[in-house]
């Protein structure tokens, strides 16, 4: 029988939306709930706009007793309710808390705040993450062997690629593709040819599959040039315009692969995000390098943010 007692609130906090979840000693999500208080998206500027959206989504959660609160996300940003500072890579994962912050509200309940990852290769240029490092630890609970050695790839607006070894996260690389996407059907002339007229299944994925294949026949700098038959498809004929979108989106994510494969290693690639996005990142892959994901993980933040609790030692240990 399970146990339904609250013995931790979990906060997915990020710049459009705030997730909660009510958690019981083992990890079993009892509850989840959602509001689109993000960051950003405040019902009052500064502190009390945090308090206000936190009390809203989880005031009857707190009420019936005190438990520990986490956060991830976001929350703790420049723009969040208190800056947390940057962990280096190599990192791992079991040492998240050792750099965590405090909160504490007007009613005297304390929030503890993930921090971030960052990665600064030799001669490279610096990359960060925020709210991915507690996805890839809910990822990662349980699996020993991904632990030991995997490449996690996390759709998104952007998308990340970590490498991780032995628990740790040792690097990752940041790509825009969601972000470019979006400007690409919104704000440029390919969109202008993009349509949501009614296409086959199969003339779909074709035309996603056409944009991985010229992905993987690009040769350094191809990549706008390529974009560009996205609106000389559609100008011809060769694809409808409710397929170019999709055409757009093979380029994309192919050139992402073909680059995110390069720099990984040689363990399984796990895909974690959204099915949907997930399953077009899988069809990639298997098309640019026979490769199947090993999992594809859609909601790992809960397993994460218990995960952080534990290690800061907010919860029991089981006996």
């Amino acid at each position: 029988m399970s146990d339904t007692t609250t013995a931790l609130i979990a906060l997915d906090w990020g710049t459009s939306s705030l997730r909660g979840f009510r958690l019981s000693a083992a990890g079993e999500v009892l509850e989840t709930r959602a509001s689109a208080h993000g960051i950003q998206h405040l019902p009052e500027p500064g502190e009390a706009g945090f308090e206000a959206a936190f009390a809203a989504l989880c005031g009857d959660w707190l009420a019936a007793g005190p438990v520990p609160v986490v956060a991830g996300g976001m929350v703790g940003s420049a723009q969040g309710w208190r800056k947390v500072p940057y962990l280096s890579c190599p990192m791992q994962l079991a040492g998240l808390y050792g750099a965590a912050e405090r909160v504490v509200t007007r009613d005297g309940v304390e929030i503890l705040l993930a921090p971030g990852l960052i990665f600064e290769p030799e001669g490279g240029t610096p990359e960060v993450m925020r709210g991915e490092e507690i996805q890839i630890a809910g990822t990662l609970a349980g699996r020993p062997d991904w632990q030991r050695a995997s490449t996690l790839v996390l759709p998104g607006t952007h998308c990340k690629w970590a490498e991780i070894r032995d628990g740790s996260v040792t690097g990752f690389a940041t790509y825009m593709t969601g972000e470019i996407f979006a400007l690409l059907r919104g704000h440029s002339i390919l969109g202008r040819l993009m349509s949501d007229a009614p296409v086959s299944e199969d003339t779909r994925n074709g035309a996603f599959a056409r944009g991985v294949a010229q992905a993987a026949e690009a040769g350094p700098g191809d990549l706008t040039r390529q974009l560009f038959s996205t609106r000389t498809l559609g100008l011809t004929g060769q694809l409808p315009g409710g397929a170019l979108a999709d055409y757009c989106s093979g380029l994309l994510i192919g050139h992402e692969i073909v680059s995110g494969l390069r720099d990984s290693g040689d363990g399984p690639v796990v895909l974690v995000g959204s099915g949907v996005l997930c399953a077009r990142y899988g069809e990639a892959l298997r098309q640019l390098s026979g490769r199947d994901p090993a999992a594809i993980i859609e909601n790992p933040a809960p397993a994460g943010l218990h995960r952080f609790a534990r290690d800061a030692g907010l919860l029991r240990q089981e006996s």
